[in-house]
């Protein structure tokens, strides 16, 4: 039999199913309502909240249930639950949409607008975000993600109030494998299993983690409920499409009918100690009865003075002291190494003197995954490493860009189209060029060249070489870009992407001017032309370019020889 609900009652608050005999008459309502868009994290929210997930909620905290879990881990009536699960809205979206305690207001997928829900409003209210930020993540450390997601991406006010579902989320991705609590606990009944241990993941799972789990599972005579989360994760995180195809590679590697997957919509905030509390809470609502709570669980690392946030046990430690009240059992995360010798992992406490043990740590396996080194089959099974190595290609297959930001006329577009061939002559990447002129022409022919439109014109290239660059592709772009903040906020998009490399072609304004055959600079002395980047508008050199080349001292090919040896230190181009 799965575990109970958490809650006073024990009751799964599905409010899908509770709500799916009016669900036409809910639907036309939402029709006629104001609307609220819903953020990523709020989608997500929404999406536990009426499948039960997050029981016993039936809505967003009003500000008692809130004041009661930031400063006591309890909601008004008591009940333990260790995270603020709020709507926040701006001040203009309460105005706009006359906002008010007693006022209904439509719940919609921000994806493709679908009505999810209706909400009656309780109470609107102001938090203390500083409060909320050292009660809940331990500082208002702005190193924290969650933090700074609180102060820079959190609207000022909070709506609080109850739910009715109208359409769960569509998803469009594994969904044989995305199971709400009352269909994972109706599996778990079908294949009878009493005892399920969870385990909670955000990254790849590897020989190590089949190896604590099943040993888990066997100690307690349970199963094993692989649980990963596939909302919002940590920034800088393997996207969950890999993961996903990495969890999926491994479950045939557990014995017959041990382990089940299922995914977990969650929006996670890195809390720590408060996030093992509330991940405990979650997997006993999917009918857990047994819960891994890993070393430094849902630590988001260093703090501003480079110190862990949160101590190594602490999670496990808040975990276990609401034991009872959680009604799901401990176990903690066993540091598994490898014994060469005996061709088998143990936990690294119980390794006798003198064994030798081998380990990869996660920096390691990046190195390797990023060089195309070997990956032992110790450490990961085969299937996992292609997997990982066809989402993570190895550097001389990744894609970058190329950004030359200098005057008109400094030779940056010259050195573009240089580069161009020469990268099409390495071979193994599709080259595309974005020279200034072309992109003003095809991506922003209404834009003119005020610092605003300049700075549209940048991101828009941004945009495109960011998805160029995901791809796999080389990006080589020559905008003037002579603003600063928008080369910086450029860099930013294609990082998250690939390897963003600036080149200030830093030819003297002087001589480009007096090498300019088309007349440019003469014309907007004139008076002909407005906004030309070093007649009537700045030119910011740039602080931050890893390379600086002056074309009034080199000829074109030793400029794109430079270029091309950056790329070579770098591991992208083989020489």
């Amino acid at each position: 039999m799965s575990n109970p609900p958490h809650g006073p009652n024990n009751v799964l608050k599905d409010l899908v199913a509770r709500d799916a005999p009016i669900r036409a008459q809910l639907t036309e309502e939402s029709a006629s309502l104001p609307d609220i868009i819903l953020t990523e994290r709020q989608l997500c929210d929404l999406e536990l909240i009426i499948c039960g997930g997050f029981s016993p909620l039936e809505g967003f905290m009003n500000q008692a249930d809130y004041d009661g879990v930031v400063e006591n881990l309890r909601l008004a009536d008591g009940t333990l639950f260790s995270m603020p699960i709020t709507l926040d809205v701006s001040q203009a979206q309460i105005d706009q949409l006359q906002l008010a305690p007693g006022k209904r207001v439509t719940l919609r997928d921000l994806r493709d607008d679908a009505p999810l829900a209706i909400l009656t409003i309780d109470d609107i209210y102001k938090p203390n975000k500083e409060n909320e930020a050292v009660k809940v993540f331990g500082a208002n450390d702005f190193a924290h993600p969650a933090v700074t997601y609180l102060h820079n991406s959190t609207a000022e006010f909070y709506v609080g109030g109850k739910v009715q579902a109208v359409n769960p989320p569509s998803h469009h991705d594994y969904v044989e494998a995305r199971y709400t609590p009352a269909e994972l606990r109706a599996h778990f009944a079908k294949l009878h299993w009493q005892r399920v241990v969870a385990f909670q993941t955000r990254n790849p799972m590897h020989r190590a983690h089949r190896e604590l789990t099943v040993r888990a599972a066997r100690q307690r005579q349970a199963n094993v409920l692989i649980h990963p989360v596939v909302g919002l994760t940590k920034p800088g995180d393997i996207d969950h499409y890999t993961r996903v195809r990495v969890y999926k590679a491994l479950m045939p590697r557990y014995p017959n009918g041990m382990a089940v997957l299922a995914l977990l919509p969650l929006a996670m905030r890195m809390a720590g100690p408060r996030e093992a509390v509330w991940h405990a809470i979650i997997r006993k609502n999917y009918g857990a009865t047994h819960f891994i709570v890993g070393r430094d669980h849902a630590g988001p690392g260093k703090n501003s003075q480079g110190q862990d946030f949160y101590g190594p046990y602490d999670a496990q430690d808040l975990v276990e002291k609401y034991r009872d009240e959680l009604g799901i059992e401990v176990v903690p995360f066993l540091q598994m190494t490898y014994l060469p010798e005996k061709d088998e992992y143990m936990p690294k406490d119980q390794v006798p003197t003198g064994v030798q043990t081998l380990d990869i740590s996660g920096t390691e396996l990046r190195r390797r995954l990023r060089n195309g080194l070997p990956i032992p089959e110790w450490f990961s099974y085969p299937e996992v490493v292609r997997v990982l190595r066809e989402s993570h290609p190895p550097r001389n297959q990744q894609g970058f860009t190329i950004m030359l930001t200098g005057h008109h006329n400094s030779g940056k577009d010259t050195i573009a189209r240089a580069l161009q061939v020469s990268l099409n002559q390495q071979a193994g990447r599709s080259v595309t060029l974005l020279l200034g002129e072309t992109v003003r022409h095809e991506l922003s022919a209404e834009l003119g060249f005020s610092r605003e439109d300049r700075y549209k014109n940048v991101q828009r290239i941004a945009f495109v070489a960011s998805e160029l660059t995901r791809a796999g592709a080389a990006v080589v772009a020559s905008p003037t870009a002579p603003f600063d903040d928008s080369r910086k906020t450029a860099r930013a998009t294609v990082e998250a992407s690939g390897s963003f490399y600036l080149i200030h072609v830093a030819t003297p304004l002087e001589y480009c001017e007096k090498t300019d055959r088309r007349g440019l600079f003469k014309r907007a002395r004139a008076g002909e032309i407005k906004g030309f980047t070093g007649v009537d508008q700045p030119y910011e050199a740039p602080a931050d370019a890893q390379l600086v080349v002056d074309m009034s001292k080199l000829d074109v090919h030793s400029a794109v020889h430079q270029i091309l040896l950056l790329l070579e230190s770098d591991g992208l181009l083989a020489l």
